[in-house]
């Protein structure tokens, strides 16, 4: 049974088995136009066309497959033409990389391999050659800047030389200037002092008084300090921080009395009139909160830097004062009526005798 199932294949493959075979010894006596139109293809073709027709077609006609049109003979003329179409392909390339080659012998070919690309492209040869040429010429590099630095230097201290005599002529000449100046000044106040001229100033011939008793602080750098504020000389940070603190106080005081005199209870009216005193402090606090920034950006220490004043608090807080004041005027006004009755009670009988006496 085994026999009589496959000697048919055996058979059927007999003549593609032998023919593959063939091939190898078989010279095309077709061409190349041939080869092309067996493989339904124009010339000119790419790759990936020639193998796509080649696939297709061997399906058609290989003698395994179960279509219709598989004939033997016309597998091996398409795989014929298939390799014919190759060989002349190939030949092709070939020939135009030999075109190729020899006219890159002609033009400057950088070199592409990694190994190449090292030592800065210094040098030629193998890489054992171009390193020991790279060696050398970091060796030269090196010298060169080592005599450069050199020479830098010896001309920057020769100008530096040049430069420090000018700048000791300079100096001589702005000290003789000033001890002039100074002697000037000193003939000057003895000379007024000979006179009398400063008799009649206040506290003539007292120390200086000690304006502060902390004795971490340095006595004269105090008292030039205090010299200085006396006579409008303070630093920009403190007059700010004054100004802020000044302002602070006449806003809180305004806003207090703003709602002293709307008094109570609130009226829809006077709510609005309320309303409108907030706005306005609201505005004016946003202001003194810029004027907080800009104290913030002068002042030396952080630990003096201040805070931005709340507008919410602020309104808060004077209300507050205001039930406090009237809480107190009520207290006032009841001792007042208290004392009042007291000392009606006290002269009752002096106010009647005296009545009984004018009757």
């Amino acid at each position: 049974v085994v026999r009589q199932t496959m000697i048919p294949r055996i058979l059927k493959l007999f003549p593609y088995i032998y023919g593959n075979r063939m091939l190898s010894s078989y010279k095309s006596k077709s061409s190349i136009t041939d080869s092309y139109k067996i493989l339904e293809l124009e010339e000119g073709c790419s790759l990936d066309d020639i193998r796509n027709s080649y696939r297709s077609l061997a399906k058609k006609y290989h003698p395994d497959s179960s279509a219709a049109t598989a004939d033997a003979a016309a597998f091996i003329r398409v795989e014929e033409a298939y390799r014919v179409v190759l060989d002349d392909m190939a030949t092709k390339k070939k020939s135009s990389k030999d075109d190729e080659d020899e006219e890159d012998l002609f033009k400057t070919k950088s070199p592409q391999h990694r190994h190449y690309l090292s030592f800065e492209g210094v040098g030629i040869g193998t890489p054992s050659q171009r390193e020991k040429q790279y060696m050398q010429f970091r060796v030269d590099r090196a010298t060169e800047q080592v005599l450069e630095y050199r020479k830098q230097r010896l001309e920057s201290q020769y100008a530096g030389s040049d430069l420090m005599k000018a700048k000791d002529v300079r100096e001589s000449k702005k000290m003789k200037i000033t001890q002039a100046v100074e002697r000037l000044v000193e003939d000057l106040i003895q000379e007024s002092m000979a006179k009398g001229d400063f008799d009649n100033l206040r506290g003539k011939g007292k120390p200086l008084q000690k304006f502060s008793d902390c004795p971490h602080i340095d006595p004269m750098t105090h008292n030039l300090n205090r010299i200085l504020i006396d006579n409008g000389y303070q630093p920009e940070w403190i007059l700010m921080q004054k100004e802020i603190r000044e302002t602070i106080e006449q806003l809180r005081k305004s806003i207090v009395a703003s709602r002293s005199k709307l008094g109570g209870p609130m009226t829809p009216h006077r709510q609005k009139q309320w309303n409108r005193i907030c706005e306005q402090f609201v505005e004016d606090i946003r202001k003194l909160n810029k004027r907080v920034d800009n104290f913030n950006l002068v002042v030396p220490l952080l630990s003096r830097q201040m805070m931005h004043f709340s507008a919410d608090k602020e309104i808060v807080r004077a209300q507050k004062t205001y039930k406090a004041l009237m809480e107190n005027r009520e207290v006032s006004n009841s001792d007042a009526k208290e004392n009042e009755e007291g000392n009606v009670k006290k002269n009752g009988w002096k106010s009647s005798l005296f009545k009984w006496l004018n009757l």
